[in-house]
């Protein structure tokens, strides 16, 4: 297994759900930690809880919408550090009907151009490094579709492609692995972020009627690709609720 002791990981996405859970996890095998949102509240306390179980973590108030504070996001990293060994990009529906286009710009600048401005502001220091691993989270609505997930699933159908085109050029060029992550139902924010009427009663009757995923099976789902051993990519995985159909 690869040893992540003394890694560095930036995390986006780390103020809540997935991001936190995986930013803990990654910390607890020594693993110095970036952690990058929007909520510096959030990051201030997630980094004062990884400190006081003996991790290490760097605040980093972050919009990834925006380039320029994504590259001010690795250059801090690498100031604090020294490397970066880890990109956990970590980045609402409504029905094409009722129009929300607001909404569908804000998942094409978070889903699409968030995750390219993180891997292009990492790429310089893992190439050079001649390793690095980078994790895309993407979706089970990058495989499928379903209703209310049109501008979503597109986001997520792109970033499910780049991880698979950024496999084969980095892999074997540079010794960067490259894995997608394709979580189905998770417990997390995102429905907080909706306001499709229609998508809210359909998303509360799944929930009624299944077991969700928690953020941490995640984290762990995560922490099992970054251990693979080294020779090994761990280039996709879809992971779902036991009883989540479709």
């Amino acid at each position: 297994m690869t040893d992540l002791t003394d890694a560095v990981a930036i995390v986006t996405g780390a103020s809540s759900g997935i991001g936190e859970a995986t930013a803990h996890r990654l910390a607890q095998d020594g693993v110095s930690v970036a952690l990058a949102a929007r909520r510096e509240e959030r990051l201030d306390a997630l980094r004062d809880e990884i400190e006081a179980e003996g991790g290490t973590a760097l605040v980093c108030p972050t919009d990834v919408t925006d380039r320029d504070q994504v590259q001010a996001l690795a250059d801090a990293t690498l100031d604090a550090f020294g490397s970066i060994d880890i990109l956990v990009n970590n980045v609402p529906l409504s029905l094409m009907e009722n129009l929300h286009e607001g909404e569908w710009e804000q998942m094409v600048d978070v889903n699409v151009k968030g995750v390219l401005h993180a891997v292009g502001a990492v790429l310089p220091a893992m190439m050079e490094q001649e390793q690095g691993h980078i994790v895309n989270i993407s979706s089970v609505a990058g495989r499928r579709t379903f209703p209310g997930s049109a501008v979503y699933s597109g986001t997520k159908f792109f970033v499910r492609a780049l991880s698979e085109r950024m496999r084969n050029e980095l892999a074997p060029a540079h010794n960067i692995r490259v894995t997608s992550i394709e979580p189905g139902a998770v417990d997390t924010e995102l429905p907080n972020t909706i306001t499709d009427e229609d998508i809210l009663a359909g998303m509360g009757d799944m929930q009624d009627e299944m077991q969700m995923m928690e953020s941490a099976d995640i984290a762990d789902t995560i922490h099992y690709a970054l251990t693979a051993p080294e020779h090994v990519d761990v280039e996709e995985l879809l992971v779902m609720p036991t009883d989540q159909q479709g």
